[in-house]
């Protein structure tokens, strides 16, 4: 087990690398999303639109799996079963939550029939704004967050098995 402690640096290397990726990529698509305006040519309109939709698919969503699965293996690899942890994962499924409404915007601004306008980005930059920098919060601070009631099944690991059989090689 020693060789995975030393995977534990280049799985926190990937996992910030992947998180600025992330985070950089949700504060662009609503400034580009915000330029889709038909009005513009159509020449434009479809550069603009192939530039989000490739942003989009290509760039922001690898770059939130590998985020989450890094972010997972992290959890793991640590054994972080803390009450701090349990809240910081609560802000990244608003942080996915937002990943999935640009994406919605993306489909209806640019691949839906019809007169679809991009919401004003100040408002989801700012909503944005909310859970990234709690994660920071939690991460660098790492509250002692007893207080708040957390089951006990929840705060330690149980070394069950699976409920299913895992097919053997």
């Amino acid at each position: 087990m020693s060789w995975l402690a030393g995977l534990i640096p280049h799985l926190k290397a990937l996992h910030v690398g992947m998180l600025l990726l992330w985070c950089g990529g949700l504060f662009a698509l609503p400034l580009m999303l915000s330029r889709h305006d038909p009005a513009i040519g159509q020449s434009d309109y479809d550069r603009i639109r192939r530039a989000t939709h490739y942003a989009y698919t290509y760039f922001v969503t690898p770059s939130a799996v590998l985020a989450i699965a890094s972010g997972t293996g992290l959890i793991f690899l640590r054994e972080v079963i803390v009450t701090w942890m349990f809240a910081k994962l609560v802000f990244v499924a608003l942080l996915v939550s937002f990943h999935v409404w640009v994406g919605y915007v993306l489909v209806a601004v640019a691949e839906r029939e019809g007169a679809h306008r991009a919401p004003n980005p100040a408002l989801p930059l700012v909503l944005l704004l909310v859970p990234i920098l709690t994660i920071l919060a939690l991460v660098l601070a790492k509250p002692e967050l007893s207080e708040i009631p957390v089951p006990g099944w929840l705060a330690e690991p149980r070394g069950n098995q699976l409920p299913f059989d895992v097919p053997r090689r």
